[in-house]
Formats: C-alpha cells, sequence, structure tokens
C-alpha cells in the first residue's frame, strides 16, 4: 500500500488505499473577509458575459458539488481547515432518447439531480466532521448520565442505604450487558476517488450505517411533510372556509387559493430554517456557487476577488425551480374537476406532480437560456425566494465554489447552452 505525501506550497497530495486525495489548506478561511453590504457588486447583465453554461451545483456541508456535462466534483472543508475534492463521472452510460424529450427530460433530470445530491451530502456530512461532532456529543451525554448517577449513589450510601446502591449497581451492569454502548466513532479520512476511478460519492469506503440511516429517515419523513403540506392541506383548508366566502365548485378560484397557499406555506418554512446556524452557513455555500457560475459565464478569471462582485441570484436556481412548480400547479388545477372527492383529487394531483415538474424544467432552462421581458417575468419569483435561501458568502466558501467548479470545466466547450 503506498502513502506518500508531497508539500507545494499550501498544497499537499496524499495517496491511501489506491486512490488520491488532494488537500488544499487555505488560510484565513473563517469569517476575516465577510462581504459588507455596501460592498460594490456587478449585475452579471451589465457585464458582456461570454457564454451561458450548463454547470450547475449545489451547496453541502462546508463546501459544494458543481456538476458539469461531463465530469462533476465535490469541494468540502474538513475540520482541520483543508478542502478535499472528489470527481467522478457525470453519467457513466448514456441515456435513453425517450429521456431526453421536453417535459419528460425534467423529470429525469430531477430524479438524477436529487439522488446526487443526497449522495454528496452524506458524503459531505462525513467529510465535514458531522458524524465525530455526533459522537462526541453523545459521548458527553453518556458522561453527564454515569456522573450524575455516582452522585446518587454517593448520596444512598451517605445515607447508610447500601443493599440499595449494591443492588442498583447490579442492575446497571446487567442493563450494560444487554445493551452495550456503541463504540466511539473513529475519524474518517476524507479520502477522494482518482479521477479515472469514474465512482460516484456513495460508493466509498467506510461509510457510516447510522449517517445512511438517519439520511434516509430523513429523506421520508420530508416526503411525507411536502404531500402532507403541499398536496393535502390546501385543498382541506379550502373545504373548511364557508361556502358564503369560497364557493367550493369554483375549480380556478380554489386552484389559485391552494397554490398561494402553498407559496406561503414555502417562503414561511425556508424563512424559518434559515434562522438556524447551519442552514445559514449552507445558504451562504449557495451564494458562492451562483457568484462563481456568474463570474465563469462573464469570462472573468475565477479569483476570490472576481467572484465577490458578481450578484447572488441566478435565474436556473433550483429554489426558482420550486416556486415555478408551484405556480404550474395552479394552471394545471384548473383541469380538476372541483367536484371529486378530496382523496381522488389528492390522488390526480400525485399522478401530475411529474407534468408539473416537466413543464416548470422547461421554463426555467428557457429563462436561462434567454434575457427578456417574459423570462425576466418567469425567473421573478424565483429571484425574489433567492433573497432567503441565497445569502452573501465568506472567502474561504468562494474557494471551496472556485475549486469545484475548475474541476469540472470541460475542455471542448462542450458545457455551452
Amino acid at each position: 500500500m503506498l502513502r506518500y505525501t508531497v508539500t507545494l506550497e499550501n498544497t499537499s497530495i496524499f495517496d491511501s488505499h489506491g486512490r488520491e486525495e488532494r488537500k488544499i489548506g487555505v488560510e484565513n478561511q473563517n469569517e476575516n473577509h465577510m462581504q459588507e453590504q455596501n460592498e460594490q457588486t456587478v449585475d452579471a447583465c451589465t457585464v458582456s458575459c461570454r457564454k451561458k453554461t450548463s454547470i450547475g451545483g449545489q451547496a453541502l456541508m462546508e463546501g459544494i458539488m458543481m456538476r458539469g456535462p461531463k465530469m462533476s466534483a465535490m469541494a468540502v472543508r474538513n475540520p482541520q481547515g483543508e478542502i478535499v475534492i472528489e470527481k467522478w463521472e457525470t453519467v457513466s452510460k448514456p441515456l435513453p432518447a425517450i429521456a431526453k424529450l421536453p417535459i419528460i427530460r425534467g423529470v429525469v433530470n430531477f430524479i438524477m439531480t436529487m439522488m446526487m445530491g443526497y449522495k454528496c451530502l452524506m458524503r459531505s456530512a462525513e467529510i465535514s466532521g458531522l458524524e465525530e461532532l455526533e459522537a462526541e456529543m453523545e459521548r458527553e451525554k453518556k458522561e453527564k448520565k454515569a456522573k450524575k448517577a455516582a452522585e446518587r449513589a454517593k448520596k444512598r450510601a451517605r445515607a447508610g442505604d447500601a443493599d440499595q446502591v449494591a443492588e442498583e449497581a447490579k442492575s446497571e451492569i446487567h442493563a450494560e450487558e444487554e445493551n452495550p454502548a456503541a463504540p466511539e466513532a473513529l475519524p474518517k479520512e476524507a479520502a477522494p476517488l482518482r479521477e479515472e476511478d469514474g465512482a460516484e460519492p456513495s460508493k466509498k469506503e467506510g461509510g457510516s450505517a447510522m449517517m445512511n440511516a438517519m439520511m434516509a429517515v430523513s429523506v421520508v419523513l420530508g416526503v411525507a411533510m411536502a404531500m402532507v403540506l403541499f398536496v393535502w392541506l390546501p385543498g382541506k383548508i379550502y373545504m373548511w372556509l364557508p361556502d358564503s366566502v369560497f364557493n367550493p365548485e369554483n375549480r380556478y378560484l380554489r386552484s389559485v387559493f391552494e397554490g398561494l397557499l402553498k407559496i406561503m406555506l414555502l417562503v414561511g418554512y425556508m424563512a424559518a430554517v434559515s434562522l438556524m446556524k447551519d442552514i445559514r452557513r449552507t445558504f451562504m455555500f449557495h451564494g458562492a456557487e451562483h457568484k462563481t457560475i456568474f463570474c465563469y459565464e462573464a469570462g472573468l478569471e475565477l479569483t476570490v476577488e472576481n467572484v465577490r462582485k458578481m450578484r447572488r441570484f441566478h435565474p436556473r436556481c433550483g429554489t426558482s425551480f420550486l416556486i415555478l412548480m408551484l405556480l404550474v400547479s395552479i394552471f394545471v388545477g384548473f383541469f380538476i374537476p372541483p367536484s371529486l372527492n378530496m382523496l381522488l383529487r389528492t390522488g390526480i394531483k400525485l399522478l401530475l406532480i411529474p407534468v408539473i415538474m416537466g413543464v416548470g424544467y422547461e421554463l426555467i432552462k428557457f429563462a436561462g437560456r434567454h434575457d427578456n421581458v417574459l423570462t425576466r417575468m418567469v425567473s421573478a419569483p424565483g429571484l425574489w425566494l433567492q433573497r432567503i435561501t441565497v445569502l452573501e458568502p465568506d472567502d474561504g466558501m468562494i474557494e471551496c465554489a472556485i475549486i469545484a467548479v475548475k474541476e469540472v470545466i470541460p475542455d471542448d466547450g462542450s458545457d455551452s447552452i
């Protein structure tokens, strides 16, 4: 097994288990260079953009994933402050022709993006030390319980209740034997794949079964909650309203009411989670991703200084896609008969989700390729919502985004749209 380290200024190359790992230590990675609100920004529309790219990305835990037409890469900062890079082929095998048809390609792309985003999110949690933090918190929790138990035992012993102390000690030992504590999680080495491996992040060795289970449960609960909030609840609330205020047989009024309620729920949810410290950092990485894409499209050199000046709201953002789906659902709802019972109506809405998804994808794709009054109207709701989900990044986050996007830029210009 070959293992070596080469130091070039602040860059090291490390090979472990036959795979290549590049860790780039970046000084001043903390929030020392946070961009002030009064700093001059550059509107992407005023910059002479040389191209529009199909490269897109996703904010991760302490990092960013970028996806190009041929290669994808993620750059995540580990607990030591180094940036760990992993790279793999975007598509391992060509898609069938039907998957490239309008509407259908939107559904296929959404599913592939969600799967890849889920895998990268889990991998970024490992690299950024989230598992180690959870293990430490669990260890501290057990230590506090043991300390309290010891204090109670001392008090009872001083009171002369020796028999009760002995009996409780035996019970605790018996319980420990029946339910042994899980071994402490050992720090994992974040070993990226070699470029030639072409494997996805989920195929890496040493993945945590507990983390995978937690993420799977969270995904299932998230989907269930989304179905309740955005499919069942709006229709149920409309049915609770008095007929004198809203006519239950008016399909247009009902669809508009349900659509606006969905948008209010989405905005409220985004605003609420943005108050969490970890989520705010993820939203800041989201801003670094957008700014870097804008800088690349403007044909400027990918430096922290150039990226920092870019605007952070992008028309092809996933946030815009969500709001477009809700707006499209309003128009689709016009064709659902209001006389249907609640169960049947909910079932039809679920069946129409792929159609809504496909139409939303085509709209956001069109808005990303063109710049006119129509596309600006289409993009406006999403750009407004991005004021919640896309925040100003610090320089360390921008560095992650620059490194990730450089890894996926094709030499033949196949990312142009």
